[in-house]
């Protein structure tokens, strides 16, 4: 577990699968993962949801579930397509529950995120891609250190490539300046 200000990461359960399913059913949210609503039902969601878990990223990043300091579970987070000679990945972010919207856990959420990989994976770069009309998202990213690159297309979407490079030095996780590692 990887604890910030405002948010914990932890490890994904199986027991995330019904909240997860219910975010992925979501056509506003969808709209923001620049993605169409999934359809399957929640039985065979839940089949792969085990495989997905099982299988991880295969060493090229990690998923997360994002929970408020009391244990609720508000969303998700991950670093992926680590490549390790680049000492570069790329990062992605949801929060699915919208009364947490606008209150900081995004913020909070991301600089977590950004620390931990940094400390724990070495690279020296980061990156995500934002949908060019999602300011609320794109003022969260720079509020935690990304700076516009350039404007992308993929799937007939647009989107901003924010990048962030290592930081001399690391801001602290918490108060104490340590990350809660649990093993």
């Amino acid at each position: 577990m990887i604890r910030g200000k405002k948010v914990v990461l932890r490890e994904k359960r199986l027991e995330d699968a019904r909240q997860d399913y219910v975010w992925k059913t979501d056509p506003e949210l969808s709209r923001l993962d620049a993605t169409l609503p999934l359809t399957l039902p929640f039985r065979e969601y839940l089949l792969t949801y085990a495989e997905e878990l099982d299988r991880r990223m295969d060493g090229k990043g990690c998923v997360f579930a994002i929970e408020t300091l009391d244990g609720k579970h508000i969303g998700n987070c991950c670093y992926y397509n680590m490549e390790r000679d680049k000492k570069e990945a790329e990062i992605g972010i949801m929060i699915g529950d919208p009364s947490y919207w606008d209150a900081g856990y995004g913020t909070d959420a991301v600089k977590t995120l950004v620390s931990h990989v940094f400390r724990k994976e070495g690279v020296r770069k980061l990156y995500l891609h934002t949908l060019v009309w999602n300011t609320r998202a794109r003022k969260c990213f720079e509020k935690c250190g990304f700076v516009e690159s350039k404007r992308v297309t993929r799937s007939g979407y647009d989107f901003i490539l924010m990048e962030m490079k290592r930081p001399a030095k690391l801001p602290a996780d918490d108060v104490t300046g340590q990350a809660d590692q649990a093993p």
